[in-house]
């Protein structure tokens, strides 16, 4: 896997009821709103604390195409197909090419919880990384996260791996455990191509 892998990714990806987008300016205003009505639920994404305003998203969008565009990170915005509603963010980050790793994030819209909507997107993107050659995608979480808990336990493809303790700052700056999961390309490694005798 390479970054020109990475790059040559699509930018639409299709489920039974979602259309899943790289970011875009035009995501910007339903992004903002999505968030601004989570952000109870959102309370260990350090991101969503911040003024999440109709500028503040266009920056995001626009950061999150640019990272796309460099071949540095994977993300997308998913929707509805029978309304258009914005249904949340999937992105993939911390990308090691040299491993085929990445660690994937997801944040959804509150009001649309319940319908398995983002375990329908992120599953796309899990199943789309595999396709590009992807060895292993990782998930983390903050241990005291009970609905993240939840969620990547009820995806069915990630398997909890353990507890990282003490391995990132939380948002008010004291160490917090995490918990790892992981999904492996069902296909597995490639084989190594045979060198010259």
């Amino acid at each position: 896997m390479t970054t020109l892998d990475l790059r040559a990714a699509p930018l639409a990806l299709h489920t039974d009821r979602l259309r899943l987008e790289a970011p875009a300016p035009h995501h910007a205003a339903a992004f903002s709103a999505g968030v601004l009505a989570s952000r109870d639920a959102l309370a260990f994404v350090g991101w969503s604390q911040r003024p999440c305003d109709l500028a503040w998203a266009q920056g995001f969008c626009q950061r999150d195409a640019d990272s796309r565009a460099a071949g540095l990170d994977l993300a997308f915005h998913a929707f509805t197909l029978d309304t258009g509603a914005w249904v949340g963010r999937v992105d993939v980050h911390s990308i090691d090419i040299d491993a085929a790793r990445g660690e994937i994030g997801y944040v959804g819209d509150v009001r649309l919880a319940g319908r398995g909507l983002m375990r329908e997107a992120v599953r796309a993107v899990i199943g789309m990384c595999f396709g590009l050659g992807f060895e292993r995608i990782e998930a983390m979480s903050d241990a005291r996260n009970a609905r993240a808990l939840h969620f990547a336990d009820s995806l069915g493809l990630l398997q909890r791996e353990g507890v990282l303790r003490r391995h990132e700052r939380d948002l008010q700056g004291q160490p917090c455990d995490m918990v790892l999961w992981a999904a492996l390309n069902p296909q597995g490694p490639l084989p190594a191509t045979p060198g010259p005798a």
